[in-house]
């Protein structure tokens, strides 16, 4: 009896166990609840395929799907002065840079890159919501003057997709002059006769807004973004009023002027290679004659 209930039994439990799950399979929407096998959502951009909620992507996802055949050059971003107000809150703010590192694989809050879209040679700048809420500090800041400076040497377009919750708190008023820094960065651009498009994602608020997201030649957004730079719960604490449905998205955005087009994630490809094409003076596209973006990358399943 020993032999067959301390080997044999647990010999065929082991065979017809029940194998774990990884927890990273199954993502769930935030706005509808649905849950989202990881390898459906990252095939459709990270976009719900129950309620078309778009959901946060970070730049090289972005640019893998944006880019021909998912092909391009990181631009190198000057290093800022790391620490320079040694700030500290619960945390010192070295620590938490490093946090956000090792969370979210990103060296900071943009990522600028070259390449070709749609054949047209451009150049482009993502903010990572996922780096402490992609807020505005330096680093972004040299990410998008460095950018102009690329894009006016090599005369190409630049394309620049925001998602920020603000200027940077732990970098004061250093932070606040990116706001300046990058509003002549997109002036160099307009100087040269380059285009400047920009891509609103959710959300893009405070400084980001006030400064180099709302300068764009074309001004794009992804549906039911978040733009403005308070947000509308301050509003409505000012001026005691209800604010209208839809306050502040890109829908009603559209609809008061602040925006050219609101267009959802898996047709803005296409759109950018349209109006590129337009504003560089090329013929419109042929669609089966382009390169295809990148293939959608998933990280391997836990086994």
């Amino acid at each position: 009896m020993n032999w067959i209930s301390n080997y044999v039994r647990p010999k065929i439990n082991s065979l017809f166990s029940r194998r774990e799950v990884p927890e990273n399979l199954w993502t769930k929407c935030p706005e509808c609840g649905t849950m989202l096998f990881h390898r459906e959502l990252a095939a459709n951009l990270n976009v719900c395929s129950n309620c078309d909620h778009h959901m946060a992507i970070d730049p090289r996802e972005r640019f893998n799907a944006l880019f021909d055949t998912g092909v391009f050059v990181e631009v190198k971003v000057p290093e800022p002065v790391a620490d320079p107000l040694h700030f500290r809150d619960q945390k010192k703010y070295p620590d938490r840079l490093k946090a956000a590192q090792k969370a979210t694989g990103a060296k900071e809050a943009m990522l600028v890159a070259e390449g070709e879209v749609g054949r047209t040679p451009i150049v482009a700048a993502a903010q990572d919501f996922s780096f402490m809420a992609g807020s505005m500090g330096m680093y972004v800041g040299n990410a998008i003057v460095a950018a102009a400076e690329r894009a006016v040497k090599l005369k190409r377009p630049l394309v620049l997709f925001a998602a920020a919750g603000g200027a940077r708190m732990q970098e004061g008023i250093l932070s606040l002059m990116q706001m300046p820094r990058t509003t002549v960065a997109v002036q160099m651009l307009k100087e040269a006769r380059l285009p400047y498009v920009v891509v609103l994602t959710h959300p893009t608020t405070g400084g980001v807004t006030a400064s180099y997201a709302m300068l764009g030649d074309v001004q794009i957004s992804e549906p039911n973004a978040l733009i403005c730079f308070a947000g509308p719960r301050v509003i409505e604490q000012t001026i005691r009023e209800k604010l209208p449905e839809g306050f502040q998205r890109a829908e009603y955005l559209l609809d008061h002027g602040m925006l050219d087009r609101v267009t959802h994630r898996k047709e803005l490809r296409d759109e950018l290679i349209t109006i590129l094409r337009m504003l560089t003076g090329q013929p419109p596209a042929v669609k089966g004659d382009l390169p295809p973006p990148g293939e959608v990358a998933v990280a391997a399943e836990a086994k």
